[in-house]
């Protein structure tokens, strides 16, 4: 009875908590095609055509919401089960002036780096950030941070965690934007064969001008520094430092777009970055057809060039498409 007595008690008082709470539902559907044809051992060649779906369900009260749900990719061409679900559990706080996030969380819509210190593929097998998340807000600009452990060391895996930081001071159309990310890579335990700590520091700092969107044009042009750091404990003499020029426009058109980006210097080592940014210098030239644009679903085609060191070009083509409800 008394065991009885505590379940009826208990189930009342969930019953009454979400009562005064409002719930939540979002569900996520994402077509992937990302076709790579690249040689020369500058990026690896491959194409990567799947389906992730995902859901949310959440508790909302003043600002305080508790979401639990799960998010999975099916790649095709693989096994059923091949890759895990991912889970989705986190608490997030958000006002006008700040926000934050604490658990497992889609990093989509949360996180816009630059390709040389995050690749897009992160996005496709490590949808979420697991660790936090914080970002205030200000009339002329906003700054965020994330921690996301990406390795919890085992005797087969190794301890690894990204820190990174971004964000941005504007004027009247004028902007200076800050990248910063930390990627720490340890060993297993026990240390196994050939394993060694790498420490790796990048950043980028941008200056750059937008358009406002008239008659449904708008755009926008920066440039910057990109710089590295990289060691490999015993194995690198010291640190390698780099430092090399970025810039990147951008002009979209009612529904195309075209972008460029510009990369010239030395050559990084940036352990979560585009791989063609090791390269001295690469040249990227992205054709954009956003070829659905509906409230709840959107749809995006890019044909890509690659000019690298100015000698060799490769292509790839990526194809998104996204629903979202609500």
């Amino acid at each position: 009875m008394k065991i009885k007595g505590i379940l009826i008690t208990f189930l009342t008082l969930t019953t009454l908590l979400a009562q005064s709470q409002k719930p939540g539902l979002r569900i996520t559907l994402e077509g992937i095609g990302d076709n790579r044809e690249f040689s020369g051992g500058n990026a690896y060649s491959q194409t990567i055509l799947g389906t992730r779906g995902s859901f949310e369900a959440s508790l909302n009260m003043e600002g305080h919401q508790l979401v639990a749900g799960l998010s999975h990719l099916y790649e095709f061409g693989s096994r059923p089960g091949y890759h895990k679900p991912a889970m989705i559990l986190y608490y997030q706080y958000e006002d006008p002036d700040k926000s934050f996030h604490f658990g497992s969380f889609p990093r989509k819509n949360l996180l816009s780096f630059p390709l040389a210190l995050m690749a897009d593929t992160i996005g496709y097998y490590r949808p979420n950030i697991e660790g936090m998340r914080g970002e205030i807000t200000w009339g002329s600009g906003h700054q965020n941070m994330f921690v996301d452990w990406t390795g919890r060391q085992t005797d087969i895996v190794r301890e690894s965690f990204t820190a990174a930081t971004s964000g941005e001071i504007s004027l009247a159309g004028f902007y200076l934007r800050n990248y910063a990310l930390l990627n720490h890579l340890a060993h297993s335990s026990p240390r196994g064969a050939g394993e060694h700590v790498n420490d790796n520091l990048a950043y980028n700092i941008l200056a750059g001008w937008r358009s406002g969107a008239e008659e449904g044009l708008n755009g926008y042009l920066n440039a910057g520094i990109l710089g590295s750091v990289y060691r490999e404990r015993s194995v690198t003499d010291g640190f390698d430092h780099a430092v090399s020029l970025l810039a990147e426009g951008y002009l979209r058109h009612r529904n195309f777009a075209l972008r460029n980006i510009l990369h010239s210097g030395d050559s990084h080592t940036i352990l979560t970055g585009d791989p063609f940014y090791r390269l001295r210098s690469y040249n990227r030239t992205d054709v954009i057809w956003h070829f659905i644009n509906h409230r709840k679903i959107s749809g995006r085609f890019n044909l890509s060039f690659h000019l690298s060191e100015w000698q060799e070009t490769y292509h790839s083509q990526q194809i998104s498409i996204v629903y979202r409800l609500p």
